[in-house]
């Protein structure tokens, strides 16, 4: 069992680069399924979830080379079947966008129900109701989801809730469509906004993403034949920005693009950090206690849900009583459990919490339960008093690439030990 052993105590100063987004590749790669022909991505999360989608692509049919840790050309143009491993897909949650990428393509879909993160409900039914507007029969059972289409055509779609991933598997399901689908009450995220231009780079027509209505007008093909670039990570800026304030620590964060922070820069303002914008990296450092500060997640642009645990360590050690409401997911407090082993004062119960700050964590053997907890973790092992050791690093390795060694040359006393 692999586990990093951090020695705490040291302020975080230097520099940082963000990696692309791991939100936006895993819906890029199977993207790429609506194009019959070949494309190159840059900027790639060198993650395990990247390394597992590349891998069902190709026992599809697509063929796939690395060109370099971070750059794939994948070729999509002879795709030999649409039933996707169930091994592979049960893995991890991004595995649904192929059921809006192979019934767009191909009007025919098997995979296995999505795994990943324990984050509590996670119902696709707002997927399937999408699907079925633009005339696909969709049914589950058995550990699996059938669909299939004589042919998709456009139509107006209303989201009864706001929905990352509704909104970008009816969007890659319209894209082939015949006429023209209205997404209304969609999701605002950058990712949502990166994979339309990720289509529209290979010759779709899609319009309004990053609004509350998308307009995808359908074509008949996309040949690709071009090279797109995945935007930077906002959660990783932002889990970056929240470790220079706990850790009384100066951090310059780049290859992000800033205007995607802005939530989380209010609340890293409103904690007494200091935040210095330069369009494209972030300066973020503090020399002080941070102080309490009330949060409610909430869809893009307010703050994040995946910035909820990394903010709760910050706030696990603020001056004063803190309260997080989790608007989005019902159990994204289990890390909790994990602080309070640490000496952090922390009451969980449904979907808020309430932070009692403490001066000081002390360090502990903790246990990550999702892949932002485990990234939270890290951060209150870097902070902690003494030696952490944090475990499950599988959620860990889904959605950062090395982050060992980034906070490694922040000066963290940090090593990853297979016992």
């Amino acid at each position: 069992m692999e586990k990093l052993v951090i020695t705490g105590g040291t302020p975080l100063k230097g520099e940082v680069i963000i990696s692309g987004a791991k939100n936006a590749a895993v819906a890029i790669l199977p993207a790429t399924l609506l194009i019959n022909g070949i494309c190159t991505i840059n900027n790639l999360p060198n993650i395990s979830d990247v390394k597992i989608y590349c891998e069902i692509l190709e026992k599809l049919g697509a063929k796939i080379k690395w060109n370099n840790k971070n750059e794939v050309t994948i070729d999509t143009r002879k795709i030999s079947t649409t039933v996707a491993p169930l091994e592979l897909t049960s893995k991890f949650r991004a595995s649904y966008y192929m059921i809006g990428a192979l019934l767009g393509r191909k009007g025919s879909v098997t995979v296995g129900m999505p795994g990943g993160c324990n984050l509590g409900a996670r119902p696709i039914d707002q997927h399937i109701k999408g699907f079925e507007a633009l005339g696909a029969t969709v049914e589950t059972g058995q550990g699996k989801i059938i669909g299939k289409a004589k042919k998709l055509v456009g139509n107006s779609i209303y989201m009864d809730i706001t929905s990352v991933g509704a909104t970008i598997n009816i969007m890659l399901a319209a894209v082939l469509a015949e006429g023209t689908t209205i997404i209304d009450n969609a999701a605002k995220e950058p990712h949502i906004v990166d994979v339309a231009n990720f289509l529209n780079t290979m010759g779709a027509d899609i319009r309004g993403a990053g609004t509350d209505t998308i307009r995808v007008i359908g074509k008949k093909e996309l040949t690709g034949n071009a090279t797109y670039s995945v935007v930077p990570d906002q959660i990783e800026a932002g889990t970056f920005m929240v470790a220079a304030v706990a850790s009384r620590g100066d951090i310059l964060i780049k290859n992000c693009i800033t205007k995607h922070l802005e939530s989380i820069t209010a609340k890293i303002i409103e904690v007494g950090g200091t935040v210095e914008d330069y369009g494209d990296s972030i300066r973020v450092y503090s020399k002080k206690r941070p102080t309490k500060a009330n949060i409610k997640t909430l869809p893009y642009p307010g703050f994040p849900t995946d910035m909820q645990s990394q903010m709760g360590v910050l706030l696990s050690i603020a001056d004063g009583t803190s309260i997080i409401n989790e608007s989005i997911w019902d159990s994204r407090f289990q890390y909790t459990e994990e602080l309070n082993k640490m000496g952090a004062h922390v009451t969980a119960q449904g979907k808020t919490a309430i932070f009692e700050g403490v001066k000081e964590l002390k360090g502990a053997p903790i246990y990550a339960s999702d892949l932002r907890a485990a990234a939270a973790l890290v951060i209150a092992g870097v902070i902690a008093k003494g030696q952490t050791e944090v475990y499950n690093l599988k959620y860990l390795d889904r959605g950062y690439e090395k982050i060992e060694e980034k906070f490694r040359k922040l000066g963290a006393k940090i090593e990853r030990i297979n016992e």
